[in-house]
């Protein structure tokens, strides 16, 4: 299933990199939510090609699919997480592949076609980026720490964002929000980003990144450090060592 994911992942990145300067069809599902028709197409390939080789499968996908399938194993798809950033031509976006197994993060698979970036992992196998193993950062001070970030598209509890981005600001090295959530999960894995947290994120937004989060050796909650829930949409992700003192500002 590893091989067969980053199969996928990589021919739909190389079809986006393709057509990066086509014609694009934006629509909006929120007030700044936004999808395309690459979107679309993206997900359509990934998902006939999931049903022709894993029939049985459970299949989530960010544009309107659900499938109920047979198995332990669902496939949770992003084609592009990232997708403002793609509309405006921003290089830091990805094709997101995951594979849970009775619920729990099994296989994830992020691939950034503008920088070549191929992160991928699979539970009790190590995470790696380009073929070379990865691992989290070893800083153990918050002050130390760069920090990702990244917020909703509902901004009702905007008070409160703004609070716990000015408690991490005051405390952190620096922040970073770059716009994908799998990709800064991806880099906290690397070692990059010593800690991200987000709200409001869905199944596909995360997947991916913590199956490989998990396997370069991090650590994930709920903002609030309970167990994380793929389907509650808060995380809280980190090195370890800097996850308490950063929990403090959430």
């Amino acid at each position: 299933m590893l091989d067969f994911a980053i199969r996928l992942a990589t021919n739909a990145g190389k079809f986006l990199n393709d057509h990066l300067h086509d014609d694009i069809t934006i629509e909006h599902k929120g007030r700044i939510d936004l999808v395309t028709n690459m979107d679309c197409r993206i997900q359509t390939g990934i998902v006939k090609e999931i049903e022709r080789a894993w029939p049985g499968h459970s299949i989530l996908a960010e544009e309107d699919c659900a499938k109920q399938g047979d198995t332990e194993y669902t496939w949770i798809i992003d084609p592009i997480d990232g997708t403002t950033n793609f509309i405006h031509h921003i290089p830091f976006f990805c094709v997101s592949i995951a594979v849970t197994k009775s619920g729990q993060p099994f296989i994830g698979v992020c691939y950034n076609p503008i920088s070549g970036d191929l992160f991928h992992a699979q539970a009790g196998q190590g995470a790696y980026q380009n073929g070379r193993k990865i691992f989290v950062s070893s800083t153990e001070k918050l002050l130390d720490s760069l920090v990702a970030t990244g917020f909703p598209y509902m901004q009702e509890n905007l008070d409160a964002i703004i609070a716990r981005f000015s408690c991490v600001l005051s405390r952190a090295q620096g922040i970073r929000r770059l716009g994908s959530a799998e990709l800064d999960l991806c880099y906290v894995a690397a070692g990059a980003f010593d800690a991200f947290w987000e709200e409001g994120l869905k199944p596909w937004d995360m997947a991916a990144g913590v199956a490989i989060l998990k396997e370069a050796g991090g650590m994930v909650t709920s903002l609030d450090g309970s167990p994380f829930d793929l389907y509650r949409g808060d995380i809280l992700a980190s090195n370890t060592k800097v996850h308490h003192e950063l929990s403090r500002c959430m």
